[in-house]
Order: structure tokens, then sequence, then C-alpha cells
């Protein structure tokens, strides 16, 4: 099976590089001639007919790896026009020693002034990973120009304007067509706003021997398709539902009975062997008339709900659940009950009116609901996702499941997973109902609060782009559920 992809933070991706360099007799000038040749092998491979490069260098070592690379281009014949801002030049040593190399091959420089020239090819080289502030003027009018230009762009290693720390973009960034990373991948990219300007993204290890990664850990790792078979395996034939699990679905309040519905729907579709909704009365008959296979019960008040809780192995709460009277009270039957929880919607909101630590639970916040928890706002989530989950998970003791483009899943003493599935047509109210159902009938199928979490978000999202070959705008929860079945069965 194929192991996650590691990602590393960026205190990670300078030791490791410290580290090579020792190993290379401490020239670091080695590791950059062979990032340089790594990226012009990008554009041999992905651009070979490309005769007009623009290589924009910026003062560090990235744009020592860009004048590399112009070198490379320029002795192969190739139309070179390499640009930096005014007062722009090399400041370290050996962006220095590189930009020299490029002169010497008959090489030039230009300011740049207002656009770029003519070209097939732009090469980023502004910025490299220590990059987390917003750019100058100078600086921003140039990310805007390339940008502007429409032009394929090779990034190395971070699109310019892009933390690669966080997957931040403080202001503008350079929208890359692709992005060669150097070394290791970088677990910014991978999550957030990044994901807007990263493009298609390749890793270039430079060969270093495995003495270079001593001693560092990933940060986080990236969950791919192939992880779904390590985590559902096939079933045995002698089996039952009750080995399947029992979820409970605690929701569906007054006008929000579809919510309640479409968890209910995705447990079964993702294999628990029992589903059962506490919901309003009134929607009763709309749920058992969409899935008769749902054991539907109408509660009005907290006793009714306890032989349900007391059959349930899991319970799912939050969709459509509301935050009224009938729903408090629920709420707090549930805290009592001591199964394990999926937390979502409406009972993030309650939880975050009156915090309780919460160990063996999923919560599945957006954004928004991860600020309330918080109590920040959701810009601040998004400006570092991985922060933000890593503090939910110490505040509440529990797994969390920070949706979004990249979704970030997050548990105590636990690297935290990023999810590579979903698309932006699944921005649509009713996707998380979908989620918590997936998840909660995970759980209950035996798996551990953490690998449901990650799994049942891998599902989803997977789900969500099969769903969206017919396109994404006007994708709705319940397109997933055929694809739900068909992926949970890898």
């Amino acid at each position: 099976m194929q192991a996650p992809a590691a990602l590393f933070d960026s205190p990670a991706a300078r030791r490791i590089d410290a580290q090579a360099t020792a190993l290379l007799g401490g020239d670091g000038y080695a590791l950059m001639l062979r990032a340089g040749q790594a990226a012009w092998e990008q554009v041999l491979e992905h651009w070979p007919a490309a005769q007009r490069i623009v290589v924009v260098c910026g003062t560090g070592n990235n744009g020592g790896d860009g004048y590399v690379l112009a070198r490379l281009a320029l002795q192969s014949g190739r139309r070179v026009q390499v640009l930096h801002l005014r007062g722009g030049g090399p400041a370290t040593e050996l962006a220095q020693r590189a930009c020299t190399e490029y002169l010497g091959c008959g090489g030039h420089i230009e300011l740049f002034e207002h656009a770029l020239g003519q070209a097939d090819l732009v090469v980023d080289a502004l910025f490299g990973i220590g990059f987390s502030r917003s750019p100058d003027a100078a600086t921003t009018a140039l990310i805007n120009a390339i940008n502007a230009a429409a032009l394929p762009v090779l990034a190395l290693d971070v699109p310019s304007g892009v933390d690669a720390q966080t997957g931040a973009v403080p202001s503008v960034a350079v929208r890359a067509t692709r992005v060669l990373q150097f070394i290791v991948a970088h677990q910014g990219l991978h999550t957030g706003d990044a994901l807007e300007y990263a493009g298609e993204q390749a890793l270039a290890t430079l060969d270093l021997p495995a003495a270079a990664f001593a001693g560092v850990r990933s940060a986080a790792q990236h969950w791919r398709q192939p992880q779904l078979a390590a985590q559902l395996p096939p079933r045995r034939r002698n089996t039952h539902k009750g080995e399947s699990g029992h979820v409970l679905c605690v929701g569906g309040n007054h006008g929000s009975g579809g919510a309640v519905l479409l968890c209910t729907e995705s447990a079964l579709r993702s294999g628990a062997g029992l589903a059962s909704v506490a919901t309003r009365a009134a929607q009763l008959a709309p749920l058992l008339a969409r899935c008769p296979e749902a054991m539907a019960h109408a509660i009005e008040d907290r006793a009714e709900l306890t032989p349900l809780l007391e059959r349930a192995g899991i319970v799912a709460i939050g969709p459509g659940l509301g935050q009224d009277d009938w729903a408090r009270e629920l709420w707090q039957q549930v805290l009592a009950c001591g199964r394990p929880l999926v937390v979502d919607a409406d009972a993030l909101n309650l939880l975050a009116a009156a915090p309780l630590r919460l160990p063996g639970a999923v919560l599945t916040p957006h954004p928004g609901e991860a600020g309330r928890l918080l109590g920040i706002g959701a810009a601040q989530v998004q400006a570092d996702r991985f922060a933000a989950a890593q503090a939910l998970v110490e505040r509440f003791d529990a797994v969390v499941v920070l949706k979004g483009a990249g979704t970030v899943v997050a548990a105590p003493g636990a690297s935290p997973r990023v999810i590579a599935a979903g698309n932006p047509g699944m921005a649509v109210g009713g996707m998380g109902d979908l989620l918590t159902g997936v998840i909660a009938a995970l759980r209950a199928q035996g798996l551990e609060a953490f690998d449901a979490a990650s799994t049942g978000a891998l599902l989803h999202g997977l789900a969500g782009d099969a769903a969206a070959g017919d396109g994404q705008r006007g994708l709705l929860p319940r397109d997933l559920l055929p694809h739900l079945r068909r992926l949970a069965n890898p």
C-alpha cells in the first residue's frame, strides 16, 4: 500500500537543507546547482517547445536557483530574459555566484518596468519558503504583471507571495501553472488559499543522502485515495449487520429535516449496519419516504431520547439541530450518554456557547464554526489552518476535522493529515451533514476516531470529485451518495 506523502514545515525544511549542505562538503552551491538543474528538467518535460523564457529572480537563494536555470536555458539555445526589481540584485553569496556564472555565459539582466516581455514561459524565482509577509509596492506590481501576462508559470519551491508554512496569502501571489518543490513537500501548499495559486505540484528530492533527513520529522501527512484501501478492508463472508455498527443521528429541527436525512443516508451508504434517527415528528414521513432503511423516531423531550442512546454505538449530532430549547435538551442528553460522538453544525455552536472537553469525539467545524469555538474570526482561522486545528484539539481534547480546501484533520498526540480531495462544487449547504454521517459510519464500523475522521473526510472528498464529473456548479450533496458506496469498497 502506498504510504501517505510526508509534508514538512519551514523550520524542518531549513534544517534538512543545512544538514544536506554539511554532507556535501559545506558548499551550498552544490544544492543550488541541483535545484536549478531539476527546474530546467521540468521545463524540458512540460514545456519542451518554449523558446522564449522569462526568469524573474529575487535577491535570495530562490533567485539563485533561477539564475542557474537561466544559464542552462541560455546554453541550450533558448532566448532568456532575466528580470529583477531595481535594487533587487543578488544579496547572498550563493545567489551572486549563480548570477555571475549566468552573466559569464553571455546572459544579461533587465530591470522590471511595467510589463513582461514576449515569452513562452515565465519562471518565478522571487521568494522562497522564508517569505511570510505582504510584498512591497514594487514587488506587488511585478507579481501582478506576471499574472496579467496570462502565460504558463513555473514557480520554484513556492509561488511567490504564498506562505509555505501556513498556506496563507497575505496580499498578492503568483498564480503558478506548476510548482517544483525542492527536497521536501511544504505543508502550506496543500491547504487554504495556497491551493488557488499552487497549480500542479511536483517534488525534486535532489538525490540527497538519507542522512540529510536524520532527526527531522514531517509536520503532516498528505492523504490520497490509496489510503482508503488500508482503512476499508473487504468484509468477511460471515458478517452481520451488528458488526457494521449502529449510528444514531440526532437533529432535524423545524425547517431543517433535510440535514438529518442527508446525515442518515450517508451513514448507510458508507457502510453502517443500522441507522436510527431522533428528530421532530414532522420529519418522519418525508424521511421514511426518502430512506425507508432508517429507523426514525419522533423525539419531543430528552427522556424519549434515552432508549435510543442506549442502543446506539455512535451518535452523530448537529445536522439541522437548531439552538432552541429542544436542541439544547437533546444536546445535554447526548453529552451525558457516554457514547462516541461526531459533532457538527448547531451542536458545535452549542459547544462554543458552553465549552467542555470531549475526549474521543470528532468535531467537524468549517472555518466560521472553528472561529466561534476558539473565540476568533474565520479569517484568523484561515490564516493558519494548521495552528487553528491544533488549538481546537488542545481546547477540546478531541479529533478535529477543519473543513475547507485542503481539509486538515488533527488529533491529540498525532501529526495532522491533509486531505487531497474535494472541489469548489462542494461549497453548498448539506455537504457537511453528509460528511458527519460518513465519519459516524466509519467510527461505528470499528475505526478509531482519528482514522474514521481522516478516512471519512477523504471518502467524502473523493465522492465529491467523482460526482463533479458533470460539472462543479450545481453539485448537490445527494449526488455524492452512489459514489460513497462505490468508493467505500476499494
